[in-house]
């Protein structure tokens, strides 16, 4: 079964930190499997596993070309260890804030270590648009969307505009 992104409101207050994984077994590679797959049919290029309501330190992302062959990646406990002085700016979107795109500006470079799916630790050095894509969902599983490098002007009206989506999206009556 495919999980589905949730759009989870950028308010800070609403925001989950995830807990690290304790075991790597048959069901988180099930799991990582159906977030593949979730992510792939968004589409989108990363997917932490808290935008589908489950707040664990894992993360898939698959950054290949149009025209590459797929590439998917999977991160568990993933932790930035180094970052680069230098910088970069990319153009980020999130499924969990759908239609709305802003620039943002992150080191250039960074180190990660994770375990993989087997259950080995492993450390990558990654820069251009896989490190933009590890940090931006490394920082999901903080509790920091993309909204949150933007000016506050910007980032109010992006938070005004979700909440109001979410009003309509509620049935009348409905209490919560």
């Amino acid at each position: 079964m495919t999980t589905r992104p949730l759009i989870l409101l950028p308010d800070p207050k609403l925001r989950e930190v995830s807990k690290p994984v304790e075991r790597v077994d048959d069901d988180l590679r099930k799991f990582a499997d159906d977030m593949l797959e979730t992510m792939y049919d968004a589409p989108g290029i990363g997917l932490a596993a808290i935008q589908v309501g489950e707040p664990r330190r894992l993360l898939v992302l698959d950054v290949a070309e149009k025209d590459e062959p797929r590439n998917p990646q999977v991160f568990i406990n993933p932790e930035i260890v180094e970052r680069s002085d230098v910088r970069n700016v990319h153009e980020e979107g999130c499924l969990s804030i759908p239609d709305y795109y802003a620039e943002v500006e992150r080191p250039a470079e960074v180190t990660v270590d994770y375990i993989d799916l087997d259950g080995k630790k492993q450390t990558l050095k990654a820069d251009g648009i896989l490190a933009t894509c590890l940090q931006h969902e490394i920082d999901h599983l903080n509790g920091v969307l993309f909204i949150d490098y933007l000016s506050k002007l910007k980032r109010d009206m992006v938070v005004r505009k979700f909440r109001k989506l979410a009003r309509e999206r509620t049935p009348a009556g409905m209490v919560g």
